[in-house]
């Protein structure tokens, strides 16, 4: 086989292989397809088909805003604490 026809007969098992609503592995084996091949294919033609999608990276700053403390006498509010989901506190 020629490279062209094996780009289109990888192409079209690959369709195949999104319409079935299988797992790569699960459809190789349906299929009797070696799976590093599949896996070959799939990365080899969907990298030149999709462009690549940026990474996204969330950064910042976090508002940072005292909280009254009622029950606090003088000088108990010079600490600093830094509470973090699922209960963690930094003092």
């Amino acid at each position: 086989m020629t490279t062209p026809d094996l780009h289109q007969l990888w192409q079209q098992t690959l369709s195949d292989w999104q319409a079935s609503g299988l797992s790569g592995a699960a459809y190789c084996k349906q299929e009797s397809l070696v799976y590093h091949r599949f896996v070959y294919w799939r990365q080899k033609l969907t990298s030149n088909t999709e462009p690549s999608k940026p990474v996204q990276t969330r950064s910042g700053f976090a508002r940072v805003a005292p909280v009254p403390d009622a029950g606090a006498g003088a000088g108990a509010g010079a600490g600093l604490t830094v509470s973090l989901p699922g209960g963690v506190s930094i003092t």
